[in-house]
Order: structure tokens, then sequence, then C-alpha cells
């Protein structure tokens, strides 16, 4: 992962268990989960904030959750995400932005 997917995962990560008590640590994008779950979850990001949306969600609603750990490999080709600066602002934003779009209301 670039220096800025790594540093953006790690603040994500940490602002989810300060935020919301949940203990992610990684936003990677792959998930199995039962379709009614996902139905329940009445996911509404169509782009960068739908992971994160995702495990928020997951948590708020008490679903039992599992991280596998898995190897990266360098990318083949150039992301048109973190390849790009623009990329990596639109989805920082987008991931902050869904952060304190669900956060805990006082």
């Amino acid at each position: 992962m670039t220096l800025p997917q790594r540093f953006g995962n790690k603040l994500a990560t940490f602002l989810l268990r300060r935020v919301y008590g949940a203990h992610y640590t990684d936003l990677g994008p792959f998930r199995a989960i039962f379709f009614q779950d996902l139905l329940d979850l009445n996911m509404v990001d169509e782009n960068f904030g739908w992971t994160i949306e995702m495990q928020i969600k997951a948590h708020q609603r008490g679903l039992r959750h599992t991280e596998v750990a898995v190897n990266y490999k360098k990318r083949i080709g150039i992301s048109k995400v973190s390849g790009t600066v623009s990329g990596v602002i639109g989805a920082g934003y987008k991931i902050l932005y869904t952060l304190y779009k669900y956060r805990p209301k006082k």
C-alpha cells in the first residue's frame, strides 16, 4: 500500500475505535455477510465511503465480525484512487465525512 493509504487506514481505524468503540485493523474492501443483514444495514454510499459505512453500521447493530490477515501484492498498473492526488484527497474526504455522518449523537 502507498504511504497515504497506510496513513489513512491507520487514521480511520483509530477513529473507528475512538468514536465508535469498533475494533478493526483495516478498511480492506472484502466482506462476507448474510444477505438479510446487508439489507438491514440500509447502505447509502455508492463509492469511497461504502466500506467504512458498512463497518460502522455493522458495529452499531452488534453484528459479529472476524478479520483475516492477508498479504498485499503490489498493484499492476496505476490506481485511479491511490495513484492520483485528487483520488487520495477525494477518498480521504469521503471516509472522514462518513465517520462524522454516522457518529453517535449526544
